[in-house]
């Protein structure tokens, strides 16, 4: 994981000039990006494992380079938020950001984010070949755990790293409902410790890339006051 690079884009450069000590300190390489512009430059030209975003830049906004990258490249992406800006959250997240965190922040806690995200990426990416046999086919939907790849109806529907963790879980315990405490604590590997909206959001985008709003039967159920699932 040392030798993963790191994006961090944000216009104080006091915070990229921090996130990059800590980040550097563990091994990591970093590019720093001051506006969402010079940003999505370097994405063009370097190859990058997960980029950092301040969502409220001058110009280009962070939620507007998420956009841009989510039309070519699934790479981890984590928001940095103001501390009141739960719209920002909720909008970051349902555009295809896997994570955020606010500030004021911990770097300690922004690194061991990046860790994970990192992780599950690499762990999504990689495997044995007993691992590239491992297809689930389900509601006219087929996942190939090994190459990441999600097809509905004998279309590729593209999702974030996140986005599919949640549906493989799902569809790898047909008929079991899990909580969003449940769901949030498997994928992203930590445990709950405050109520929040993050795996709804998800849930929700990722709804909508299945198409479950135009179909009769959906693929992910909801079982109200508990939790979501995928039946037979």
């Amino acid at each position: 994981m040392a030798d993963a690079t790191i994006l961090v884009v944000d216009d104080e450069r006091e915070i990229a000039d921090l996130v990059e000590i800590y980040l550097v300190g563990d091994g990591f390489t970093v590019l720093k990006a001051y506006d969402g512009a010079q940003a999505l430059q370097i994405l063009e030209k370097q190859e990058v494992d997960l980029a950092i975003l301040d969502i409220m830049m001058p110009g280009m906004s962070g939620l507007d380079v998420c956009r841009q990258v989510r039309r070519t490249r699934n790479i981890p992406i984590i928001f940095l938020t103001a501390k009141s800006a739960d719209l920002d959250k909720i909008m970051g997240l349902s555009i295809g950001a896997d994570d955020y965190v606010t500030k004021p922040f911990n770097p300690l806690e922004l690194t061991a984010r990046v860790k994970a995200q990192l992780r599950r990426f690499r762990e999504l990416n990689t495997g044995s070949p007993k691992e590239a046999e491992d297809v689930i086919s389900v509601r006219g939907m087929t996942i190939h755990r090994q190459n990441h790849v999600v097809t509905v109806d004998g279309e590729e529907v593209r999702l974030t790293p996140l986005e599919f963790d949640i549906l493989y879980l799902l569809a790898s315990h047909i008929g079991r409902v899990f909580s969003t405490n449940e769901i949030f604590e498997r994928v992203w590997q930590e445990e709950v410790y405050e109520a929040n909206n993050t795996v709804m959001v998800h849930i929700r985008r990722l709804r909508s890339k299945l198409g479950d709003d135009r179909r009769e039967e959906k693929i992910i159920t909801t079982v109200w006051g508990v939790g979501y699932k995928i039946e037979k």
